[in-house]
């Protein structure tokens, strides 16, 4: 079996994990890669999301062996036979475990940016990763977690070699979806392994912390947060609508080649537009079968009315009244794809983001766009850098370069994405929101 990502594994997972419905249980997130599978099954289970952090202590003169490991509580477990067999004295441990503590305390703070833990006193604490291959990270947070008072913990995971969770001790139970044989490194299970970022499990802490709230708050509405169907000339393509109850503003995803509505950069970046008042679409402008064919991803045109289709499709909802503006956010090869539509006068696109864009793509109808375009580029990547300078100075729309320092074109470097988020959600705040009671900008007349 082959997950799509983290998010179609931590759906996968949660489906196995439906005894839990109903439970006093709390999921815990291993970061960074467990927390968006975890996100996903705490949602499907309606339950909190927490993360447990762990770190090894590693011997001195090597720091990959491990001689022990601690966790949030004052947690410590030593392998003293090891630290015997190495000559590696209390001194150097204590110092050890004061340096990881140290980057332990840092990590917490800033996943939890000043929430206090999810209590597990008395709870089953249900702890989950992308998948296991030695399960040593897992043994110990199960370990912490009933070290902070956990009656019972659950180890999830979406893959696994059948002979470690066969024998896969302290825990009361394992669930696993799918035990390959032969079992290969956690990644080759999934067709997009890319890294989750710390910036990535704090958005998704966030909103899971969000939505408990909102649960908690007596005769609040819920936020619009659904998958969606947008019929678009005789094929259906699927999407994933999040709206506030009066957004300010709606900014419509398209991802790149390669990617989907589910791309975890798109996600994140969707977040922090959602924190700011904005609703969100993040699109599949492309069918299955339409992805797997060269023909169609390169398809600049298609891809662009197929946006057009879906920002008529929008306006139509209930949620969004006419006076909420459109905005399209666009990645690689669906930035060209968002300024080519929002040159077309009958999209009404109030505003544009590119972020590691292929705007050359979209050719002639640079001259054509109206909305205020900003292109955020990579400074480490290069080429498509120099074809944005290129096409900024086609553009005759309001328009700026912002490049993030440190960048390659996934932005993948720690903090470059949140700088390329927050760049997005100014830029949109800029040109996107308007007063509920003021004209749609850009709206054809």
């Amino acid at each position: 079996m082959e997950f799509v990502n983290r998010v179609d594994a931590g759906r996968r997972l949660a489906r196995q994990l439906k005894p839990l419905l109903g439970q006093d249980a709390v999921v815990l997130g291993l970061p960074r890669g467990g927390v968006p599978v975890a996100f996903e099954v705490a949602t499907a289970l309606d339950l909190p999301l927490d993360v447990i952090v762990v770190r090894k202590l590693g011997v001195p003169f090597q720091p990959e062996l491990a001689m022990g490991a601690i966790g949030e509580g004052g947690f410590r477990v030593v392998d003293t036979d090891l630290v015997r067999r190495a000559g590696v004295t209390s001194q150097d441990v204590d110092a050890v475990e004061r340096r990881e503590r140290k980057t332990l305390e840092a990590r917490v703070a800033r996943f939890r940016r000043g929430r206090e833990r999810v209590d597990l006193n008395g709870r089953t604490a249900v702890i989950v990763d992308d998948g296991v291959a030695t399960g040593s990270t897992a043994r110990v947070a199960g370990q912490v977690a009933r070290h902070l008072g956990a009656r019972k913990v659950v180890l999830g995971v979406p893959v696994g070699p059948v002979a470690l969770l066969d024998g896969f001790d302290g825990f009361d139970d394992v669930v696993c979806v799918s035990t390959p044989r032969p079992f290969l490194a956690v990644g080759r299970h999934y067709r997009d392994f890319s890294p989750t970022t710390d910036d990535e499990v704090v958005v998704l802490l966030d909103a899971a912390e969000r939505r408990r709230r909102q649960g908690r708050a007596a005769g609040e509405a819920p936020d619009c947060d659904e998958e969606v169907e947008v019929p678009v000339d005789g094929v259906v393509l699927r999407g994933h609508l999040h709206l506030p109850e009066q957004p300010a503003g709606v900014v419509l995803f398209a991802h790149g080649s390669g990617s989907s509505r589910h791309s975890p950069r798109n996600r994140f970046v969707a977040s922090v537009l959602f924190e700011a008042g904005m609703g969100t679409l993040l699109m599949d402008l492309l069918t299955p079968d339409e992805e797997r064919d060269r023909q169609f991803v390169f398809d600049i045109d298609l891809l662009a009315d197929r946006l057009v289709a879906a920002t008529a499709w929008l306006r139509n909802r209930p949620e969004v009244a006419r006076t909420t503006s459109i905005g399209l956010f666009g990645a690689s090869t669906g930035a060209a794809a968002a300024l080519v539509a929002a040159a077309a006068p009958a999209a009404g696109i109030a505003a544009v983001v590119s972020r590691g864009g292929r705007p050359d793509l979209a050719g002639a109808r640079l001259g054509d766009v109206r909305a205020p375009t900003l292109l955020v580029v990579g400074g480490d990547d290069e080429v498509v850098l120099d074809l944005n300078r290129q096409a900024l100075a086609r553009l005759r729309c309001p328009s700026r370069l912002s490049v993030v320092e440190g960048a390659t074109h996934l932005f993948e470097e720690p903090g470059t994405l949140a700088e390329a988020a927050i760049l997005a959600r100014d830029w949109f705040l800029q040109h996107l929101v308007v007063p509920h009671d003021a004209p749609a900008v850009g709206l054809p007349r």
